[in-house]
């Protein structure tokens, strides 16, 4: 495909070339075929290794869904063979198998012929010392005998399988490498690698990948295949999109919708030129990887939001504390009531008060020491006195507490400061975000992902968020950009709920020690004097040289 100039992405609409911009007359986004011309092309290709680095929303995986659809139910003899689809998680697997299942009934219609439905099914994965495991995957068998599988990304479910491999989003993959050297093996037997994905920073070894390729160290057989978010518009993207909602495309609309896409970075331009125009930025690669963050989030659970507007403040202080006391009893009591009375809890709250949001998360830690998140607090535009109505609320009842951590970075370190006033500051420790102490925790907290001890709500902002922990010159951080909400578009986060983990990970690991003792008292008791006399009792509250029969020390701490 014609890539356009990097120096191009920042140009005014009208300074875009042509074939972005207009509208042929009377186009028909139909009239080549299910298919637009760069999805074509790149199915067409017949090399044995093909890298796709690609824009955002090119439909790159979509039509490749169609390709391994046909593939799957031909005969061995028209071409058919297994396909095995690696993506970076399991609901993408999920995702895939779900096309190649609809483009098969419709097949099947045409043909007037039935298909099997989608199958759940336990994958045997085994690796190279023999060990096996059971990993859940999907399928679809076809009469042909070959079938489509959707399996997890670890390598060794590629050694020893025999097919067309198409692996997805390989740049954000656990283990991007070791998965692309176990796919190689597959070519012995004439198998085939598709590897698709958006880049992920200059550094990630799926665009060292391309850049062998592009210099010949995988042999004429191999061959990458750039496409923009740009190709894809030029292809008749914005067409495609009206005729699917029944809309007639307009140079005014498509002006519109693609300046919408493009402003919605905001001044994150090095990320814009990486998910849309396929350029990896330099030593900015996603530090958690997509799998990690998938499994990291196994079930919806409450994310509770209180989003204020500008005259809230406008009220006098007693009406603010009734107010938020009425918010608390409707909104907290229920949550409160989740909290598991037998485990040790911590909190941790990143700090914003005007245009991030201020997170609240309470950890509890499992008898098996993983961590688990029953819910989330995320709060906008709330005075710092609301916010320490809610944060106090919370902190007073959570069972066994154990400490907590809080941003005392500019304007958090009042509310952090009082905190610790009241709970102790050897049991609130309030931390100033630097790069130095990302240096040290982020990898910590990290490896709570690779290591699976983290249970965090499912929520689309937390894994926004978690998305946007990155390398920045070897330190992993929430480098200083903002990214729309994308439950309320008009607000902005900064990593906030990744941010406010990270807290979580240093209070986890700074906990309030020794726990308390569980000590009960036998009761008051008679006591011998120096003479035998069990009627004279000896009072002595200094330390233990005397122990009183009138006295009940009720254990100590």
């Amino acid at each position: 495909m014609n890539q356009l100039s990097s120096t191009l992405r920042t140009v005014e609409w009208d300074e875009l070339p042509a074939r972005v911009r207009n509208i042929p007359t009377n186009f028909d986004p139909m009239a080549d075929g299910v298919l637009m011309k760069h999805q074509a092309e790149f199915l067409a290709m017949p090399q044995s290794i093909i890298a796709v680095p690609k824009g955002r929303r090119t439909g790159m995986t979509f039509s490749k869904a169609l390709d391994s659809t046909i593939t799957a139910a031909s005969r061995k003899e028209s071409g058919g063979d297994n396909i095995y689809y690696i993506g970076d998680t399991k609901q993408k697997g999920l995702e895939f198998v779900g096309y190649c299942a609809k483009f098969a009934r419709l097949i099947a219609e045409a043909q007037g012929q039935g298909v099997s439905s989608i199958e759940e099914f336990l994958f045997e994965d085994q690796d190279e010392k023999g060990n096996t495991k059971y990993i859940t995957s999907y399928r679809i068998r076809f009469s042909s005998g070959f079938q489509v599988c959707a399996l997890s990304s670890r390598p060794e479910n590629i050694r020893g399988l025999q097919g067309i491999v198409i692996i997805d989003e390989a740049a954000f993959h656990a283990n991007v490498q070791d998965v692309l050297d176990a796919a190689t093996a597959l070519l012995i037997w004439g198998g085939k690698i598709v590897v698709i994905s958006s880049h992920n920073g200059k550094n990630n070894p799926f665009n060292q990948f391309c850049k062998d390729i592009e210099e010949g160290r995988y042999g004429p057989d191999a061959a990458v295949y750039t496409v923009t978010f740009d190709d894809a518009v030029a292809n008749g993207l914005y067409e495609r999109r009206c005729m699917m909602k029944g809309e007639a495309p307009t140079e005014e609309g498509k002006k519109k919708w693609y300046t919408g896409i493009r402003s919605a970075y905001g001044p994150r331009k090095a990320a814009m030129r990486e998910e849309l125009d396929a350029i990896p930025r330099d030593g900015a690669g996603i530090a958690i990887p997509g799998i990690w963050i998938d499994n990291s989030m196994r079930e919806v659970r409450p994310v509770v939001r209180l989003a204020l507007d500008e005259d809230f403040v406008d009220k006098t202080p007693e009406e603010r504390e009734i107010w938020c006391d009425q918010w608390i009893k409707e909104n907290l009591d229920p949550l409160i009531k989740l909290l598991d009375p037998t485990l040790q809890h911590i909190f941790a709250q990143d700090f914003a008060r005007h245009r991030h949001f201020s997170i609240i998360k309470p950890l509890a830690v499992m008898t098996d020491l993983r961590i688990f998140c029953p819910w989330v607090i995320e709060m906008n535009k709330v005075p710092t006195r609301q916010q320490e109505q809610i944060l106090w609320y919370i902190v007073d009842r959570l069972p066994n507490f154990r400490g907590g951590a809080m941003d005392a970075t500019g304007p958090g370190q009042t509310l952090a400061e009082y905190t610790a006033d009241r709970y102790g500051h050897e049991v609130i420790h309030q931390v100033n975000l630097s790069r130095s102490w990302y240096g040290i925790w982020m990898p910590k907290m990290i490896q709570w992902f690779e290591d699976g001890v983290i249970d965090l709500p499912r929520d689309a902002n937390i894994e926004q968020d978690l998305r946007a922990v990155v390398d920045v010159d070897g330190i992993k951080m929430v480098p200083n950009v903002t990214q729309k909400d994308l439950k309320e578009p008009e607000l902005y986060r900064h990593g906030d709920s990744a941010v406010t983990l990270c807290l979580g990970c240093f209070a986890r690991y700074n906990m309030k020690m020794p726990l308390p003792i569980d000590f009960q008292t036998t009761g008051r008791r008679e006591s011998l004097n120096a003479l035998g006399d069990t009627t004279t009792q000896i009072n002595n509250d200094r330390g233990f040289g005397v122990v009183s029969g009138n006295n009940d020390y009720r254990g100590y701490d």
